[in-house]
C-alpha cells in the first residue's frame, strides 16, 4: 500500500514560482518634464558663475537663453493652447513674467523663475507617474503574444491585441494567459494572485474562467477568448491609472473655476500697477519691474498645486499596499465616510471553505487524525471545493494518506472510495445517513448490531444539526456502512476582521453594519465574533441597497465593502464602494470606487485614514499658499520687493506646497494611517 505525506506546495513539486511584483518605479529622468527642468537647471548653474565672475556677456548670455528655452517651452506651449480655448493659464503668465523680466535687464531673475517653475511642474509629473507605477506594479501586464489555434489545429504566434472573441489559444505550462476567456480543454493550476490576490494557485479546468496576465502552472490549457484585449480585466485596471491621474477632486475643480477669474483680475491689477505710476511720472523701467514682480507673486501657482499632489500621492501609496483607488475624487470622498456597511462572505470571511470542526461519534474506534486521514484519502481525487477543504486540512496536519481505490463521485451526495480495505463515504449527512445503518466492520462491530448503527446515524444527524446551527456545513464520514464522525466546514473568519471592525468603529464613531444574504443564525454568530451589533441577514441585492439608502437618508456618508458580485448594486449606490479582489473582480472593477487586490481587510481603515491625512495636507497647502501670496503682494504694493526675492518667495512656496503633498508617498505615511 503506497502513501504520500501532504505538505504545502513548493516550487520543486511543480508549483510555478511567484514572480517579483515589486512596483517598477519610473526613473525621474524618464519624464520629459524632469529632463527639461534638469536641463534648465544645469544651464542656469553654468551661466550664473560666469556672470558673477565678470565673464563677457557672450559666454553666459546664450546659456541663459537656452535656460529660458529648455524650462519654458513646454509650459509656454501649454499656455498658448489654453489661450486658443479662451482660457488664461498660469503657465503662460509665468513665461510672460520671465520674458518681461529679461526685457528690462533682469535676465538672471527671469531665468531663476523659469527654473523653479519647471521644477514645480516636474514634481507634479513625478507624483502622477509614481501613481501609475504603483498600479502597474501590482498587476503584471498580459504577455505581448499568444499562441492561437486555427480551425485545422495549426499553431500561430500572434500579438494579443489581434485576438478576437471566439478565438482559441493554447497556454503552455509556465506561460502567462494571453486573454480573458474560458477553458475548453485541459486542466492546470493557475496563479491568479495578480488579479484576485488569491494566495494559492487555483485549479482551472473545462468551463472555468481565466484572466489575461495570470500565470499557468504545470498543465496545458486551451482557452476560448471571451473578451477583446482592450476590455480585459487587466486592461480596465490600466485605464484606472489614467482616471486616477486625470480626474480632479471637487476642491481642485473649484480652484480651477476661481483660477480663471483670479488670473483675469491679476492681469488687470498688473496693468494698473504698471500704468498708474507711469501716469504720475514714474520711470518706465521701475514701473515695469514692479508690475512684473506683482504678477509673479500674485500668481496662484501654489494654490493650484495645493490639491492634487496630496491626493495623487495618497493614491500612489495606497496602490503600493494593494488598494487601487480609481480617482482623486474617490480618494477625497473616502475621508468623508462616517458609516460603513460590510458584506460577510468573501469580505469578513476568507471566501474559501476550511475544516473548522472534527467530531467523533461514540463507538467509531477512531481518533480525530484517523478520521481526517480516511476522509482526506477518499476526497483526494475529488475536485469539489469541500473535498479540497478536507484534503487541505490533512495537508496542514502533515498526515500520510493511503491511496484511494474504486473512487466514485455522485453530485449532490458525496464521494465513495476504498481506503486500506475499508469502504469510505464522505458527503451530505441527509443523503448518506439515509442508507447507513446495517453494515459491520471497523466502524460497526458485531456487538453494535444494526440497531447501534442506526442509533449512531441518529446521533450523527443531531451533531450535523448543531454544526449547521453554528453556521457550518456538515460533512459525514461513513466507514463500512456506519457513520464514524463528522466534519464542520465553514468560510473562516479573516484574521484581521475583528481588528478592522474595531478600527472602523474608532474612525467613524459607529460600529459597522453587517449586510448579508446568509441565514440569520450564521450572520449573528459571525457578527458577535467581530463586534458588530447591527445585522441585516437574508438580504437580496436590492435589500442591501435599501439598507444603504436608509443610512444615507439619515445624513450618513456610507462606505460599502463587498466582494463585488451580489454586492455590486450596493457598491454603486453608496457614497463610496470598495470591492475585495478575490470574488467577482470583473464586476468589482466596474462598480466599486476602489479595489483591494490582496484581500487584506485591514487596508480599509488605513486608506480612510490616509484620505483624511491627504485632506489635512490640502488645507495646510492652501493656508501656506495664501499666506505667501498675501505677504508678497502687500510687500510689493506697500514697499519695494526685489524681483529675485519675489521669485524666490513665490516659487519657493510652490515648491514647498508640492513637497508637502508628496510627503504621503513615504512608507511612514501608510504606517501611520494603518495604526
Amino acid at each position: 500500500m503506497t502513501s504520500a505525506t501532504l505538505s504545502p506546495p513548493s516550487v520543486g513539486r511543480g508549483t510555478p514560482a511567484r514572480e517579483d511584483t515589486t512596483p517598477r518605479r519610473t526613473r525621474v529622468l524618464a519624464l520629459s518634464e524632469a529632463r527639461w527642468a534638469a536641463a534648465a537647471l544645469v544651464l542656469f548653474l553654468l551661466a550664473l558663475p560666469l556672470q558673477l565672475t565678470g565673464a563677457p556677456a557672450w559666454t553666459w548670455g546664450p546659456l541663459y537663453a537656452l535656460t529660458y528655452a529648455a524650462g519654458g517651452w513646454e509650459p509656454g506651449w501649454a499656455g498658448l493652447r489654453a489661450l486658443q480655448e479662451r482660457t488664461l493659464d498660469v503657465d503662460l503668465l509665468m513665461v510672460v513674467a520671465a520674458l518681461g523680466a529679461a526685457a528690462i535687464g533682469q535676465v538672471t531673475d527671469g531665468a531663476l523663475l523659469i527654473v523653479i517653475f519647471a521644477a514645480s511642474g516636474a514634481l507634479e509629473a513625478l507624483a502622477t507617474a509614481r501613481t501609475a507605477d504603483s498600479v502597474r506594479g501590482l498587476l503584471d501586464l498580459a504577455p505581448a503574444t499568444a499562441t492561437r489555434l486555427t480551425a485545422t489545429g495549426e499553431e500561430r504566434t500572434v500579438p494579443v491585441e489581434t485576438l478576437a472573441v471566439g478565438d482559441t489559444v493554447l497556454v503552455r505550462p509556465g506561460e502567462r494567459v494571453g486573454a480573458d476567456g474560458r477553458v475548453l480543454h485541459g486542466a492546470s493550476d493557475v496563479d491568479q494572485a495578480t488579479i484576485t490576490g488569491e494566495p494559492l494557485p487555483v485549479v482551472k479546468e473545462q468551463g472555468d474562467e481565466v484572466f489575461a496576465g495570470t500565470l499557468n502552472g504545470t498543465g496545458a490549457l486551451r482557452v476560448r477568448v471571451e473578451r477583446d484585449a482592450s476590455d480585459s480585466v487587466i486592461a480596465r485596471i490600466v485605464r484606472m491609472v489614467e482616471e486616477a491621474s486625470g480626474t480632479k477632486a471637487p476642491t481642485q475643480l473649484f480652484i480651477d473655476k476661481v483660477e480663471q477669474r483670479y488670473s483675469l483680475g491679476m492681469v488687470a491689477a498688473t496693468l494698473a500697477v504698471f500704468l498708474v505710476p507711469l501716469a504720475f511720472g514714474a520711470a518706465l523701467a521701475g514701473s515695469l519691474l514692479r508690475a512684473m514682480t506683482f504678477m509673479i507673486v500674485a500668481s496662484p501657482c501654489a494654490v493650484v498645486l495645493a490639491t492634487m499632489p496630496p491626493l495623487l500621492s495618497a493614491i500612489a501609496n495606497a496602490g503600493r499596499h494593494g488598494v487601487l483607488v480609481k480617482s482623486a475624487v474617490v480618494m477625497e470622498r473616502l475621508g468623508e465616510v462616517d458609516a460603513v456597511a460590510l458584506d460577510k462572505t468573501g469580505t469578513l470571511t476568507e471566501g474559501t471553505p476550511r475544516v473548522t470542526d472534527v467530531r467523533l461519534l461514540p463507538g467509531s474506534g477512531l481518533d480525530e487524525e484517523e478520521l481526517l486521514t480516511l476522509a482526506a484519502a477518499a476526497e483526494h481525487p475529488s475536485e469539489h471545493p469541500l473535498g479540497r477543504a478536507v484534503v487541505e486540512a490533512a495537508r496542514e496536519k502533515g498526515l500520510a494518506l493511503p491511496t484511494a481505490e474504486d473512487f466514485a463521485s455522485t453530485p449532490g451526495v458525496g464521494v465513495t472510495a476504498t481506503v486500506s480495505g475499508r469502504k469510505i463515504s464522505v458527503g451530505a449527512p441527509t443523503r448518506l445517513l439515509a442508507g447507513a445503518g446495517g453494515g459491520t466492520g471497523t466502524g460497526a462491530t458485531v456487538e453494535d448490531g444494526a440497531g447501534a448503527a442506526a442509533l449512531r446515524s441518529a446521533r450523527a444527524l443531531v451533531v450535523a444539526d448543531g454544526l449547521e446551527d453554528g453556521g457550518r456545513t456538515a460533512v459525514v464520514i461513513v466507514v463500512d456502512g456506519a457513520p464514524a464522525g463528522l466534519l464542520g466546514i465553514a468560510d473562516r473568519l479573516r484574521a484581521d476582521a475583528a481588528a478592522t471592525v474595531s478600527a472602523l468603529t474608532a474612525l467613524t464613531g459607529t460600529a459597522p453594519l453587517l449586510v448579508t444574504g446568509d441565514n440569520p443564525r450564521a450572520a449573528a454568530r459571525l457578527a458577535a465574533e467581530v463586534g458588530i451589533g447591527d445585522v441585516r441577514a437574508g438580504l437580496l441585492p436590492g435589500h442591501k441597497v435599501t439598507a444603504v439608502r436608509e443610512l444615507e437618508d439619515a445624513g450618513r456618508k456610507v462606505l460599502v465593502v463587498g466582494d463585488g458580485v451580489n454586492d455590486s448594486p450596493a457598491l454603486a449606490a453608496a457614497h463610496t464602494g470598495i470591492a475585495m479582489g478575490r470574488a467577482g473582480s470583473d464586476l468589482a472593477l466596474e462598480t466599486a470606487d476602489a479595489v483591494i487586490v490582496r484581500d487584506e481587510l485591514r487596508t480599509v481603515p488605513a486608506v480612510i485614514a490616509l484620505s483624511r491625512r491627504a485632506r489635512d495636507l490640502v488645507v495646510q497647502n492652501l493656508v501656506i499658499a495664501g499666506v505667501f501670496i498675501a505677504g508678497l503682494v502687500a510687500w510689493d504694493l506697500l514697499g519695494t520687493l526685489p524681483l529675485p526675492l519675489g521669485v524666490a518667495g513665490h516659487e519657493g512656496s510652490t515648491v514647498i506646497v508640492g513637497l508637502n503633498g508628496l510627503r504621503l508617498l513615504r512608507e511612514a505615511a501608510w504606517q501611520r494611517a494603518a495604526e
